[in-house]
């Protein structure tokens, strides 16, 4: 897709999408929706690196394999996830203190 291409399906100049590309400008959280939606993507995926977002190698597969639970088990996954997460925050804190 030409820049140009890519300005007229996202409704923006063509001079930002440069911009964009070339590193000199940053969109505003308006034009990353627009983009995304021009590209048929989540904005996640213009905003972090590939590896960057999403579980850690040694936890892919775990999740991966959670993906095929019945909707009761993946809530109970999300509240232990949910629930480790807020204990350390809460050691984290106590530490702090």
């Amino acid at each position: 897709m030409t820049q140009q291409a890519l300005a007229d399906a996202a409704h923006l100049h063509v001079s930002m999408v440069r911009k964009y590309e070339g590193g000199t400008g940053q969109p505003s959280v308006d034009a990353l929706r627009r983009l995304a939606v021009a590209l048929s993507v989540p904005g996640d995926v213009l905003l972090f690196e590939a590896d960057e977002r999403g579980p850690d190698e040694d936890l892919r597969l775990p999740f991966e394999a959670a993906q095929r639970l019945d909707p009761d088990e993946k809530r109970l996954v999300r509240e232990l996830i949910e629930g480790l997460v807020l204990k350390r925050e809460v050691r984290r804190w106590a530490a702090k203190g």
